[in-house]
């Protein structure tokens, strides 16, 4: 899993595999899910994330 901030276009990506893009949506405003082949979700893409996340570049991972 990759998690990507970028302050200047203030979007936040999580990728969850390397598989190809085939398809992206827009489920709610600002929340995009890019699918693969078999429409598994490997990607979500929040767009204006400072607005949506109290501090969008802090990252907690916890696997248990």
């Amino acid at each position: 899993m990759k998690i990507k901030y970028d302050k200047e276009t203030d979007i936040l990506y999580i990728r969850f595999s390397d598989a190809q893009i085939v398809e992206s949506d827009e489920e709610k405003k600002g929340v995009i899910l890019d699918y693969d082949a078999e429409s598994n979700i490997i990607g979500i893409e929040l767009l204006e994330a400072s607005k949506k996340l109290p501090d969008p570049g802090k990252v907690e991972y916890e696997a248990v």
